[in-house]
């Protein structure tokens, strides 16, 4: 495990080096990974920090306001409605692996719009040592990772966090004094809700996943699962009243694990499943069925692409 006062300093440092006299930009999701890179970036080098949060239309109930309270902060902070780009760019398509490149790309070219405007010549991100394992072992390619597009304009892409597991990172959390609802918040996949919808990405589709993913949060809290969603997998036919409806399927994902490389689905007791069941039938528009996924990783992931 790693010390985590000594990291912050050690790595406080190194940005403050790699950066030098420059301006940098940092990626902000509001995931643990993130807010720990911007916030020792933030202390390293001040106000030649632009961190950039990018509402991609992707992401969990809430997020955007979440952002805005935590770092308002840094007077840097910038919010950027990028909803239509993302969901132009990414329509029609249904290749997991395509779904993360075009993400990633997006995302790099939102950043060096922000980057050419404010002369920063550094992207800070916050990757850990899971993605880059999972990216270069062409399990999946993670969008700050293996999706990034080959050419970048930036000098220089820095990566405080790159040696750390999850749980380490939670750990610097905890030690920067975040708030517990971002150092002990359940992982949320760079690409967003994108991968939780299987095939294309719809505004439809991604409304359903981001509901379901909230009562899901909601209902395991009790359960303190590592990791916790709901995943749109197609259509199948149901009932509502009187009538037959042909709606959404959604599947509930809920796993234990210690740095996201292994998970073990988590046994919850039938009344939760039931409750989950019920209320997102009974709030979730067009939801016709919700199943339970009992798969280990491996031989699954936990994200469904």
């Amino acid at each position: 495990m790693v010390d985590a006062a000594a990291f912050i300093d050690e790595a406080t440092a190194a940005v403050d080096a790699a950066v030098g006299d420059r301006r940098a930009v940092i990626a902000l999701s509001g995931g643990v990974d993130s807010s720990v890179a911007a916030t020792l970036a933030y202390a390293a080098i001040g106000e030649r920090l632009t961190p950039v949060y990018v509402d991609t239309g992707l992401m969990r109930a809430g997020e955007t306001d979440q952002i805005r309270e935590t770092f308002g902060y840094m007077e840097t902070l910038e919010v950027i409605d990028a909803r239509e780009r993302f969901l132009d760019a990414l329509e029609g398509v249904s290749d997991p692996e395509r779904k993360r490149h075009i993400i990633g790309e997006q995302f790099i070219r939102v950043f060096e719009t922000v980057g050419a405007r404010m002369d920063a010549r550094v992207l800070i991100q916050g990757t850990i040592y899971p993605d880059r394992i999972e990216s270069e072992g062409n399990i999946k390619s993670h969008h700050n990772v293996g999706g990034l597009p080959d050419a970048v304009e930036f000098d220089a892409i820095v990566e405080p966090l790159a040696e750390l597991y999850k749980d380490e990172v939670r750990a610097v959390a905890r030690a920067l004094e975040l708030p517990a609802a971002i150092a002990d918040r359940m992982p949320f996949p760079g690409p967003g809700l994108a991968v939780r919808v299987i095939g294309p990405v719809t505004a439809e589709r991604l409304r359903v996943a981001r509901e379901a993913t909230a009562i899901i949060e909601a209902e395991l809290a009790p359960h303190d699962p590592w990791q916790g969603f709901g995943a749109v997998l197609g259509k199948a036919t149901g009932v509502k009243g009187d009538n037959r409806i042909h709606g959404h399927v959604v599947a509930v994902r809920a796993v234990d694990s210690r740095d996201g490389m292994t998970a073990r689905a988590m046994e919850l007791p039938w009344q939760t499943l039931q409750q989950i069941q019920s209320r997102i039938t009974g709030q979730v528009d067009g939801v016709a069925r919700v199943v339970y996924d009992i798969t280990h990783k491996p031989p699954a992931t936990i994200e469904y692409e």
